[in-house]
């Protein structure tokens, strides 16, 4: 196919250049009726280009195909047999996606350190959660991707579930054996879901981990806007052989997602695959190369444990995104949400996730000598100041089987059950009606129906004590929790 071609924003520049005037959405009407005052900041060029789908950049009547010819390109740029674009972010698309395989009271296995994504949709959807457990690094206290062998236990327990959905990378860079869980799971006949969310330039230089795409998945989600070039909200499924339906997947997207596309989002997403098209393993090699650097930098740095390749010498990952800087912080005494704040406070840089152990940054095409000098040189002031920084009271980091949960009822039922507030030294032993999950990374700790514990508690109380954000429980604060009324 030819890669140089970027429909949208042909059909974009076409449109532009006709100087339709509109009489519908959107309101601003390319601009013309926008606050100069938001203009000033956010560039008029973003209302120019924000212009309704249908009956603007592609006529319903009279449809040249525009999108369609796009996620064409799209699907043969990373080898897949479809694609489809989302503006509604991978959050929304693994909604649809699991929705695709499974349906409401039917079983679907589930890595247990999802982002709270997962655990919503297993609330929208009403599906039953089959937990696949997550494979714990006692060392880092650290989640990585569960293993095949998991995935076939798990299956002989449950034949009638109807798929499985693993993340991977996660968070922290590391990842699954995919191709081993994709056949584990042909072997029962069913498909394989991969949220691969941190992995769109996977597909673009044989030094990343493998792609889902290449490693025999059926369906792979992935967010462009996390390691890629496209605006917030750009998301693509990916699809292959027979075991999800287009047709079912179109349908279930159409349920949930938007009525109103961003042509933002269509035209950044084409416009990102022509460039990785043409030129991707050549930006990525330099990226490679820049992770590389900082990675060497830090670990010669006093107190800051970068994480690579010991992850999969050690038999905890079967591989790890070198592009994901992760660095343990606490040889330096401090957590790593003090980190964070004192990197935002003092050299004005912005890390991509902390926790109680860890920092962690992106390196991507955009990086150029530039920030990966602010990078280093913020690294090294922040071990210079560590000592001064004020000690916070510790996390209670549990033991790993502490973390599994007895799961008392389904999650949908707890969720919009009737509940009772009750204070947090009442709470163990009863059914939590809510979401619980520590941001960063936002992987519940405790999910709708799962039976509070004492050891769960201690963790989440001492960690808002340490200054841990959690946004979506009914009390921040920890100091009551939202549980099914007996």
């Amino acid at each position: 196919m030819d890669h140089s071609r970027a429909p949208v924003l042909e059909a974009l520049q076409e449109f532009r250049r006709r100087g339709d005037i509109a009489y519908g959405p959107p309101g601003h009407k390319q601009g013309r009726g926008v606050d100069p005052r938001v203009a000033e900041i956010v560039g008029m060029d973003v209302f120019r280009s924000d212009v309704l789908s249908l009956n603007g950049l592609d006529d319903r009547r009279q449809s040249q195909g525009v999108l369609s010819q796009a996620q064409e390109l799209m699907a043969d740029a990373v080898g897949a047999e479809q694609a489809f674009f989302s503006t509604c972010g991978s959050s929304l698309s693994v909604k649809a996606a699991m929705l695709a395989v499974a349906g409401p009271g039917e079983k679907l296995l589930l890595s247990r350190n999802a982002h709270k994504t997962v655990m919503a949709a297993v609330v929208v959807n009403g599906v039953e959660p089959i937990w696949v457990h997550p494979k714990f690094d006692v060392e880092r206290h650290i989640a990585h991707p569960p293993e095949p062998d998991d995935v076939r236990r798990r299956l002989r327990e449950h034949p009638d579930a109807k798929g499985m959905l693993l993340i991977t990378p996660t968070d922290w860079g590391t990842c699954a054996d995919i191709r081993g869980v994709a056949r584990v799971c042909h072997e029962y006949d069913v498909p394989l879901i991969v949220d691969e969310a941190w992995g769109a330039v996977f597909p673009f230089h044989p030094e990343l981990p493998p792609w889902g795409m290449d490693a025999e998945a059926d369906l792979v989600v992935t967010s462009v806007h996390k390691m890629g070039g496209a605006v917030e909200q750009s998301s693509v499924f990916h699809l292959q052989y027979d075991r999800v339906s287009p047709e079912v997947l179109k349908q279930r997207e159409d349920l949930l997602g938007t009525t109103s596309a961003s042509s933002l989002v269509y035209a950044s997403l084409d416009g990102w695959r022509r460039q990785m098209a043409e030129h991707g393993h050549d930006l990525v090699a330099g990226a490679l190369r820049r992770a590389e650097r900082v990675r060497r930098a830090a670990a010669e740095l006093p107190g800051l444990r970068p994480m690579g390749q010991e992850v999969v010498d050690e038999g905890l990952a079967a591989s790890y995104d070198p592009m994901k800087i992760v660095i343990d912080v606490r040889g330096l005494g401090i957590s790593g949400m003090q980190a964070t704040e004192w990197l935002r406070t003092h050299r004005h840089i912005d890390l991509g996730g902390s926790d109680t152990c860890r920092v962690s940054a992106s390196i991507t095409c955009a990086d150029d000598d530039e920030t990966e000098k602010v990078l280093v040189d913020g690294l090294r002031a922040l071990v210079e100041a560590a000592d001064s920084m004020e000690r916070r009271p510790p996390v209670r980091l549990p033991a790993p089987s502490t973390l599994e949960l007895e799961q008392a009822m389904l999650p949908r039922d707890a969720f919009f059950a009737e509940a009772d507030h009750v204070p947090a030294d009442r709470a163990a032993g009863r059914i939590a009606a809510e979401m619980i999950s520590p941001y960063p990374p936002g992987v519940p700790v405790i999910a709708p129906g799962e039976v509070i514990t004492d050891e769960v508690l201690d963790y989440l109380r001492s960690g808002v004590e340490h200054g841990v954000l959690i946004p979506d429980a009914a009390d921040p604060s920890m100091r009551s929790l939202r549980v099914v009324r007996r």
